[in-house]
C-alpha cells in the first residue's frame, strides 16, 4: 500500500522554502519541513543538478529519492544574470531560502542577504558551511568528516587501542540539518508572531555537533585530562555494553540505575555482587567495570540471542538486540509503528523509506510528493511567474533553465 497522501493537511502548509544547497545537510534541514508541509522548492543547476542525486546504489539515486521527497525542482543558473533575476522574483513570494555555497560566494553573484530581503524582508535566511560565515576557517572547506574529526566526536569514539572512528553516515551533515529546521521554525515564529523581520541562520556544520557532546569542555576544566575512548562502554555509568550470544548475536545492555542494576546481578545469579564493595555505587562500578563485564558476559555468552532476549524481558531487565538493516525490514516491532513506509517508485517498484517523523497528533506530516525529476516543475513554478512555454523553451535553449 503506498504511502503517498498527496492531500494531507500539515503544519506547515502555506510556508514556501527555496532551496539552494546541495548535498546532506541542506537537504536534511529542508527534507524535515517538507514532510511537515512546507513546499520546498529546490533550485538546481541546469543539467547536473544536486550533487546527491549522483550517490547511486545500483544505479538508483536513493540518496536523492530519500531526501528530495515532498519537494519540486526548478533549474536556474545562478551565473546567469536572467537567473538570478527569476530567483529574485520567487523569493518575494517564500518565507525561506536555504544555501550552503561557500561564505562570500552569495554576495559574489549579488544576491547577499540584504539585496534579499529588498524583495521580502520577511526572508529568513539559512546559510550553511562548514565552519560558520565568520571566524578563522570561514573559508576553507567544510565536509562533515572534517568537522566529525575536529570536532572531539571521533576522538570520543571506538576504542582506546584503536584508531578514532568517524561514523559511517553524514552524522554532522544531519544533526546540522535537525537543528537548522528547528532554527527555520524559531525565526518564522519571529516574523509571523513577532511582526519581526527576516534574519539570517549561521549555521555550521561544526557548532551543532559540537554542542551534543555535552559538558566535554566543563569536564576537561575539571579534570583537565581528555578521557580515553572506551568503545561501547560509558565514562558515567557501569554496566553498559555490548554482548556476543552463544549463537553470534549480540545484544546491547545497560544498567544506569542503582535498581536496574541490582535486578540485572538477580537475573545472572550473582546478586552477591549488589553488596559487593566495588560495586555499592554507580562510581564503584565504573571502576571495576571490567569484573562487571566478564560476569554478565560469561551469562550471556552461554545462551542464544533469542533466549536471552526471553530471560531478560521476563526479568525486566533493560537488554537488546543489536540489529541491522536485514533485521529491521522484517522487524515486528518495525511494522507495529510504521517507521518504514512504501511509495510508488519507476525504477524500484515501490521504494522503502522512513515514515514521517516526529508525529503529531492533529498534523501528523506526509509523504505528498516523491522525489522530483531535474527541473521537472520549471513549468509549474516559473509559470506561475508569468513566463509562457515559449519563454521557458527560449531560457532553456539558452542554458538558463
Amino acid at each position: 500500500m503506498s504511502a503517498l497522501r498527496p492531500d494531507a493537511r500539515c503544519a506547515l502548509d502555506g510556508v514556501r522554502i527555496l532551496d539552494l544547497s546541495r548535498v546532506v545537510a541542506g537537504n536534511a534541514l529542508t527534507a524535515w519541513l517538507a514532510d511537515q508541509g512546507a513546499e520546498v522548492i529546490k533550485i538546481e543547476p541546469p543539467g547536473r543538478g544536486d550533487d546527491l542525486r549522483g550517490w547511486r546504489v545500483k544505479g538508483v539515486s536513493t540518496y536523492w529519492k530519500v531526501y528530495a521527497r515532498n519537494k519540486k525542482s526548478v533549474t536556474l543558473n545562478l551565473r546567469d544574470a536572467r537567473g538570478r533575476d527569476l530567483l529574485l522574483r520567487l523569493v518575494a513570494g517564500a518565507q525561506v531560502l536555504v544555501e550552503n555555497f561557500r561564505p562570500g560566494v552569495l554576495e559574489e553573484m549579488g544576491l547577499a542577504p540584504d539585496r534579499l530581503w529588498q524583495e521580502n524582508s520577511r526572508l529568513v535566511v539559512v546559510r550553511v558551511s562548514g565552519w560558520g560565515q565568520d571566524g578563522l576557517f570561514r573559508h576553507k572547506p567544510g565536509f562533515g568528516s572534517l568537522v566529525e574529526g575536529m570536532s572531539g566526536f571521533a576522538a570520543m569514539n571506538g576504542f582506546a587501542d584503536r584508531p578514532p572512528v568517524l561514523p559511517p553516515l553524514a552524522m554532522a551533515d544531519m544533526i546540522a540539518g535537525l537543528s537548522g529546521a528547528a532554527a527555520v521554525l524559531v525565526a518564522l515564529r519571529e516574523v509571523e508572531v513577532k511582526a519581526g523581520g527576516g534574519q539570517v541562520i549561521d549555521l555550521p556544520l561544526f557548532d551543532p555537533i559540537f554542542s551534543i557532546l555535552g559538558p566535554n569542555a566543563a569536564n576537561f576544566r575539571l579534570n583537565g585530562k581528555v578521557e580515553p575512548r572506551v568503545g561501547n562502554r560509558s565514562h558515567t555509568t557501569a554496566p553498559r555494553n555490548v554482548y556476543a550470544t552463544k549463537d553470534a548475536g549480540w545484544v546491547a545492555l545497560s544498567a544506569s540505575t542503582q535498581g536496574m542494576f541490582e535486578r540485572l546481578m538477580r537475573s545472572i545469579g550473582r546478586a552477591e555482587l549488589i553488596a559487593d564493595p566495588r560495586c555499592l555505587a554507580n562510581a564503584d562500578r565504573v571502576k571495576n567495570v571490567e569484573m562487571l563485564d566478564e560476569a554478565i558476559g560469561g551469562f550471556i555468552g552461554q545462551r542464544s540471542l533469542a533466549d536471552n532476549l526471553e530471560h531478560f524481558e521476563r526479568e525486566g531487565v533493560t537488554v537488546g538486540p543489536i540489529c541491522d538493516i536485514a533485521d529491521l525490514m522484517e522487524h515486528p516491532y518495525i511494522k507495529s509503528r510504521g517507521v518504514i513506509v512504501e511509495i510508488p517508485d519507476d525504477e524500484m517498484g515501490s521504494l522503502p523509506m522512513h515514515a514521517v517523523q516526529p508525529r503529531l497528533s492533529g498534523t501528523p506530516g506526509a509523504i505528498r510528493l516523491a522525489a522530483p525529476r531535474l527541473g521537472q516543475h520549471n513549468a509549474e513554478i516559473l509559470g506561475a511567474l508569468g513566463l509562457d512555454a515559449g519563454e521557458l523553451r527560449q531560457l532553456a535553449g539558452d542554458g538558463v533553465l
